[in-house]
């Protein structure tokens, strides 16, 4: 079913507000593939060994349920924005927990580098995880479209728009030559708009 319209999310929300864990559940499952995604491009590369992004939006999510009578908000563009808020603080405090796991290894430094992303994305007041989002909705439907591409479309979006990876470090990490991964990438990017344009 589909409540992304405003009058059936309105609905949603009411019921997710008076007690219905199955209508809150599904309402957070819609933004799942978004926050996989702003939760990966977050990470920074000294906790990805640690931190799984999926796991980060499982916790989010069970915050999410605990915390839902502090939603105050009416429409998408609130609700994206404060489970990003939960996102972002869920990570902060992984990144803590680590960074003082760490203290015993001689990885402070590192760890706390990686802690600078996460902080810089607390105080950023713009409303997308990737450069071509222009607002949460946007966003969303992104991370939606994503995960309707194949594997490496995926992966290579990812790499490139998101974590803002050189071409011939994805090359090298993907086992392609540069002009392969440069031809995946303009697939990737075609396909994606492609996808945004038959959900417009």
């Amino acid at each position: 079913m589909n409540i992304r319209d405003d009058t059936a999310l309105g609905r949603y929300l009411a019921l997710a507000r008076s007690g219905d864990i199955a209508a809150r559940g599904h309402l957070l499952e819609l933004y799942r593939d978004y926050l996989h995604l702003t939760g990966r491009s977050l990470i920074g590369q000294a906790l990805r060994a640690k931190l799984d992004p999926s796991d980060v939006v499982q916790e989010t999510f069970l915050k999410a349920h605990r915390e839902f009578g502090q939603f105050l908000g009416e429409g998408e563009p609130e609700l994206v924005a404060w489970l990003r808020r939960i996102l972002i603080r869920t990570l902060i405090d992984q990144s803590r927990y680590h960074r003082s796991q760490s203290r015993h290894h001689g990885r402070q430094e590192s760890l706390e580098r990686a802690n600078v992303g996460v902080r810089h994305a607390l105080a950023d007041t713009g409303l997308s995880p990737c450069a071509i989002a222009i607002d949460h909705e946007q966003a969303v439907l992104i991370a939606e479209a994503l995960e309707h591409l194949p594997e490496d479309y995926r992966e290579v979006f990812v790499l490139r728009n998101v974590e803002q990876i050189p071409i011939e470090e994805i090359a090298a990490r993907m086992g392609r030559s540069t002009n392969a991964v440069r031809k995946l990438w303009t697939r990737a990017m075609l396909a994606l708009r492609q996808a945004l344009e038959g959900v417009r």
